[in-house]
């Protein structure tokens, strides 16, 4: 495993990458306060084949933080992926996102349907809709910036014990969300507080409308395998994401029984599964 910087204009990201760097490029893109060590059970057993880089996200891990005058959205993201890809000299690459990432991923697909030989989704396809119910009121609260608002960091007197906390806030066992927490952290006075920006924890003050999703869905060109866990988490209800698969011409889907972290819970099956969903 090696460390790396990435420079993207205004931002500096940090990565992790296994593998020859003359290997097929494999690219991936964590969840949502997660980061690049999300992936350090699959990313070992893939690195005899491809040359595997996974990037913290804006305000993840070890990479920069937004400004403050800006906000975290998908299409910042995506931007920021892309951009990543320049840095790194990728002109085609294979895709791996997982939840959040898996939206991301799927965005930056979409548009640059030349750089991208195959998509692979965990958890995810599509970034997060809008039904319209709670548009105005998610507005506002992104927004309204109250002076003093944003608590202070939490800090914890060991590692172990921001595991725990970790485990408790996704049900994600805390030997297994180890490695993303150590990255995660930073040392402060007394223990370790998180790295990530508080910010990401505001609402997204605008959502694409489901309609838009779709219409952008139409366009996914690159073969896309989508891994969904059983039973499924609540906001990826199955009638409506079977709305969005609809729109895909060249995906498969499989279902594995596990949590929300399948490549986690289950590394080898899911290294498996993807080997083959990237030979397609």
């Amino acid at each position: 495993m090696r460390e790396l910087t990435v420079s993207v204009p205004g931002l500096e990201l940090s990565a992790l990458a296994w593998g020859q760097p003359d290997a097929p490029p494999l690219l991936m893109v964590h969840g949502w306060l997660d980061n690049a060590a999300s992936f350090a059970l699959i990313a070992p057993r893939l690195a005899n084949r491809f040359h595997v880089i996974a990037l913290d996200l804006p305000g993840h891990g070890r990479s920069d933080h937004l400004p403050d005058s800006t906000i975290y959205q998908y299409l910042d993201y995506a931007r920021a992926v892309l951009a990543a890809a320049d840095a790194l000299a990728l002109p085609r690459f294979h895709l791996l996102g997982h939840s959040l990432g898996a939206g991301v991923a799927t965005m930056v697909a979409i548009a640059a349907p030349e750089r991208i030989r195959g998509l692979a989704l965990i958890e995810g396809l599509g970034p997060l809709g809008d039904d319209g119910s709670r548009t105005l009121d998610r507005f506002r609260e992104a927004m309204v910036v109250t002076p003093g608002a944003t608590r202070p960091l939490r800090v914890f007197p060991s590692i172990e014990d921001a595991a725990r906390a970790r485990a408790m806030a996704s049900g994600l066992d805390a030997d297994l969300a180890r490695p993303i927490v150590e990255r995660g952290l930073r040392e402060v006075e007394g223990g370790y507080s998180w790295r990530s920006d508080p910010r990401l924890s505001r609402p997204t003050a605008i959502r694409l409308a489901e309609t838009q999703i779709m219409a952008l869905l139409l366009g996914l060109a690159a073969p896309t395998s989508l891994l969904l866990a059983r039973p499924h988490p609540p906001y990826l209800e199955p009638e409506a994401l079977q709305v969005r698969i609809d729109c895909v011409d060249d995906i498969h889907v499989t279902h594995m029984d596990g949590g929300h972290h399948l490549h986690l819970e289950h590394p080898e099956r899911v290294t498996d599964w993807l080997r083959d969903a990237l030979d397609r």
